[in-house]
């Protein structure tokens, strides 16, 4: 079975492999819907999409095993990859850096053992953001 290491709660869950990222991540305890840099995390653990890929507060970084996961599904690659999308209420997320290896917990299936940095820091003024 997969092992799944989340870096910034020092925590190692073992998941079936095929389960998705953010049903194991709430099984285990861990809130992977935390806003912008932290702002919001409470409100936010309640006002979700709860799994439909749609608000995109579940993003996390794939620091490594990015290869046990699914490829990006279409909500992602709007998500990430088309700056401004006219229903997007994150349009910026297009710029804010790591888009190769950003992803959405719900829409990640686990294969394999990867290591997660859930709540990635929205770098607003960083080079990305204003190409």
């Amino acid at each position: 079975m997969p092992i799944v290491k989340f870096t910034k709660e020092n925590k190692e869950i073992e998941v079936p492999a095929g389960s998705y990222l953010r049903e194991e991540a709430v099984k285990a305890g861990i809130n992977l819907n935390c806003g912008v840099n932290g702002y919001g995390a409470s409100v936010n653990k309640h006002l979700n999409c709860h799994g439909f890929g749609m608000c995109g507060t579940c993003r996390v970084l794939i620091t490594s095993g990015i290869q046990n996961t699914n490829q990006l599904t279409k909500r992602e690659q709007l998500r990430f990859k088309t700056p401004g999308f006219p229903p997007d209420p994150i349009p910026c997320l297009a710029y804010i850096g790591h888009e190769d290896n950003m992803r959405l917990a719900c829409m990640t299936q686990i294969n394999g053992d990867i290591e997660v940095e859930s709540s990635p820091e929205v770098n607003l003024f960083g080079e990305n953001f204003f190409s």
